[in-house]
């Protein structure tokens, strides 16, 4: 969310609150939707749901709290080390994709979907990234938000990621189904990593153009 906010000339700090209060949030709205659902059908009750906010918790928040604590600490590390940084950054992410279609391809999924099955399951994902895409831009303007904001909610609004959701099923599903699960996830998270990629190349295009004529305007 924010890379793409920033590629594409939006509201970057808008864009790291965004991003940041959404994955807090996440973990403690994803169990509860989950126990609400599961619970509805007698599959898990709330010391389950709670168990399973501690277990998220301290996978995904516990690190989130502790890195920020550190930063007083480690900025002039991470400042002479950015690019190193960033280069374990982009792997860790690989390696959590890499880790859900793996878990995938253990539990048989591609031999047991079927082409029909998974044309569904891509079409239903592109149906929901287009709805909250376009959701997300037209809101933005019916808002009367800045350009700039408006990227931002674009790209922080669309944004689900294997990052966080991976460890939630992990979590909250039995290991076995995990990556059946996860499938839709794993789509989606292409599809909005191929969309915004483009999107943000438009709007740093339409931003330049922008600029350009503003530019010649004061000339």
């Amino acid at each position: 969310s924010i890379a793409f906010t920033a590629v594409a000339g939006g509201n970057v700090p808008a864009a790291v609150c965004s991003a940041t209060l959404s994955n807090v949030l996440g973990v403690f709205i994803t169990p509860a939707l989950v126990s609400l659902f599961l619970h509805a059908g007698g599959q898990m009750g709330a010391d389950s749901a709670l168990s399973a906010v501690r277990s998220i918790s301290l996978q995904l928040l516990a690190p989130f709290i502790v890195g920020h604590l550190c930063r007083p600490l480690l900025i002039g590390l991470i400042e002479r080390y950015r690019p190193l940084l960033g280069i374990a950054d982009r792997t860790s992410v690989m390696l959590v994709v890499y880790t859900a279609f793996s878990a995938a391809v253990v539990e048989g999924i591609w031999g047991r979907l079927s082409v029909s099955d998974l044309i569904a399951v891509l079409a239903l994902s592109a149906l929901l990234l287009a709805v909250v895409v376009a959701a997300t831009s037209y809101g933005g303007k019916l808002l009367g938000f800045s350009r700039e904001d408006r990227i931002a909610l674009v790209f922080c609004g669309s944004k689900k990621s294997l990052v966080s959701g991976v460890p939630m099923a992990g979590v909250l599903f039995p290991a076995a189904t995990v990556g059946s699960i996860i499938l839709p996830l794993m789509l989606f998270h292409q599809m909005q990593m191929m969309l915004c990629a483009v999107m943000a190349r438009r709007f740093a295009a339409e931003g330049k153009r922008i600029a350009d004529a503003l530019a010649r305007t004061d000339q």
